[in-house]
């Protein structure tokens, strides 16, 4: 078996049906499990490498953190076998990279994560991308866990595929599991562009998106810890839009007057503590 490449792919046409997906996904797994074939089939990857389609390599991944229900079947790397290589939808292997490619010109620029082929393509930039393939692993970076099946997600559409994301806390919506808390203000929760596509103004433009999207709310906030990175690009944000200084705050939750820090005035404070 090889990879499936016919200039469509699975985000153009997953019906959005998870518990569709996950039966035929689970029959399929029966099938390797009982080894049908008198030979394992093998799936060529981009690279020129060929991996055995073996029960041993295949496992299901849960897409939201609060629908364990939700799942994918995903071939790994034998020898690394945290790393996902293909993923099983619509009666094919398809890999990581053609399952963040779309086919559809109408996909391009932020968008809404509506369908669960789209919950898919934030999974695999979450988890796959971000998580395993462009991350230093013995870095700080926070590592970011699959999304609630409720959190609102928008992922950049660059050139027939997808690039980068962010997520966002809705105002009222609950801080946790078992908590009655919620958030005070919207929050922008995750931030992620490709590594290929940074230093592009991709990070400004989700930023600058996320204010427009809350223009009515007089406070905003940005998930607290800030990374080194994210700092930057709020830095050059403020610099540009003065007029968002007194809306952008890091907050913790649920984002209370006591657990938020304005961003603008920390930018000031490093500003000043350096040396002439």
């Amino acid at each position: 078996m090889s990879v499936y490449t016919s200039g469509i792919y699975p985000v153009d046409i997953l019906e959005d049906d998870p518990a569709g997906h996950r039966e035929a996904a689970l029959a399929y797994c029966a099938t390797l499990g009982e080894g049908a074939w008198p030979s394992p089939e093998v799936i060529s990857l981009p690279t020129g490498e060929q991996v055995k389609l073996e029960a041993s390599s295949v496992c299901f991944c849960t897409v939201h953190c609060d629908e364990p229900q939700h799942k994918i079947l995903v071939l790994v790397n034998p020898q690394d076998t945290k790393t996902v290589v293909a993923v099983y939808v619509k009666e094919s292997w398809w890999t990581t990279e053609d399952v963040l490619r779309t086919s559809d010109p109408a996909r391009e620029g932020l968008m809404k994560v509506q369908s669960f082929g789209e919950r898919i393509v934030l999974f695999i930039l979450n988890i796959v991308i971000f998580g395993r393939l462009e991350r230093n692993l013995d870095d700080d970076d926070m590592f970011f866990l699959p999304h609630s099946v409720k959190e609102e997600a928008k992922i950049l559409w660059r050139d027939g595929a997808a690039v980068g994301f962010y997520t966002t806390k809705r105002k009222g919506s609950l801080c946790g599991d078992g908590t009655g808390v919620c958030y005070l203000l919207p929050v922008l929760d995750t931030v992620f562009v490709r590594r290929n596509h940074r230093r592009q103004g991709l990070g400004l433009a989700m930023l600058r998106d996320f204010c427009q999207t809350f223009r009515e709310d007089e406070a905003l906030g940005i998930s607290w810890p800030i990374s080194p990175a994210m700092y930057q690009v709020c830095r050059k944000f403020l610099a540009a839009h003065p007029e968002e200084r007194g809306r952008l705050w890091e907050a913790e939750p649920p984002g209370a007057w006591g657990q938020r820090v304005n961003i603008w005035l920390k930018v000031q404070l490093q500003q000043a503590r350096r040396p002439d």
